[in-house]
């Protein structure tokens, strides 16, 4: 209500009606509040090179990701084409239905089998 206030002379009846000159500020209003919530702070950005991660962390991402490999490569064969389609080809479902010739449901369902099998794999390891 304050903007209208202050905006109040540049209205120009010729141009748009009440509701719409209303309606356009607060529209604006509303654009500028999220772009401003989107853009990070000065002091939020991260300045200078990343620091290195303790050794510990990475030997235990390294042994992570070579138990995750193993799992994958014990997937039944079906399961472990369309998991490597999916995440190491960047697939969507639907491109890979499209590639395969399979269902789009088929390919869901050996997705998200294999994912448990992944997802209970990895967590016996820990």
């Amino acid at each position: 209500m304050a903007t209208l206030w202050h905006k109040a002379h540049l209205f120009d009846p010729s141009r748009a009606s009440v509701a719409t000159w209303v309606f356009t500020i607060a529209r604006n209003k509303k654009t500028d509040m999220l772009r401003k919530q989107r853009r990070p702070e000065p002091e939020d950005l991260p300045w200078g090179p990343e620091p290195e991660p303790e050794q510990t962390e990475t030997l235990a991402r390294q042994q992570e990701a070579e138990h995750l490999g193993k799992a994958i490569a014990a997937l039944p064969d079906k399961q472990r084409a369309l998991v490597e389609a999916a995440y190491y080809g960047d697939l969507s479902h639907s491109e890979i239905a499209a590639r395969t010739g399979l269902p789009l449901g088929t390919i869901k369902s050996r997705l998200r089998l294999a994912l448990d099998r992944l997802r209970h794999e990895m967590k016996s390891m820990s």
